[in-house]
């Protein structure tokens, strides 16, 4: 049997440039690779995105959920209740996951993103982070950070775009960016 972790800490990945998804990934991939268990999470993200297919297939040691999506961004909507209720109901099921005891690092991918389109308020994942048993690892992801969940991290990673092939018209591919 795997050691557990004896302490766990915060984790965030956040700014504007790539990686912040690909460092959880690699992280989850890493703690895998040690015997310890991950529930992983993304919002905003139904698109089959390369990861799925690979984090799917490490069950039961990982276990993936999905939940919502961003056609209201590229519709220039607000994010409707019923979407709303699907992305509350995964934040549910992650606190449930992460309070169980099976888990060692919970990932909650765009996570912070879902803060700044107003599916979830900045309280409600504070809250969800004050209820983190000291011995998971928890790693939130996603570009907006608010100040306060900074402050209370243990480690914050911000990707900055330095320069991006995109501005040259060059479109997502296929095992790299999705």
């Amino acid at each position: 049997m795997t050691e557990r972790l004896a302490k766990g800490y915060l984790q965030v990945y956040t700014g504007n440039g790539k990686g912040k998804t690909t460092a959880a990934v690699g992280l989850s991939i890493r703690a895998l690779g040690n015997g310890l268990k991950i529930y992983f999470v993304q919002f905003m993200k139904d698109y089959p995105y390369g990861e799925v297919k690979i984090l799917e297939s490490f069950a039961p040691d990982l276990i993936l959920r999905r939940y919502g999506n961003d056609s209201f961004v590229f519709e220039k909507k607000q994010p409707s209740t019923k979407l709303k209720r699907i992305v509350r109901q995964g934040l549910e099921e992650a606190e449930q996951a992460m309070l169980s005891g099976k888990y060692d690092l919970v990932v909650l991918d765009e996570v912070l993103v879902s803060i700044y389109f107003g599916l979830f308020s900045t309280e409600e994942i504070l809250s969800f982070i004050r209820k983190r048993p000291p011995a998971v690892e928890l790693i939130l992801t996603g570009r907006y950070c608010p100040q306060s969940i900074k402050k209370i991290s243990d480690l914050v990673t911000e990707m900055k775009e330095v320069k991006h092939y995109y501005k040259q018209g060059v479109k997502a591919r296929k095992g790299i960016e999705s």
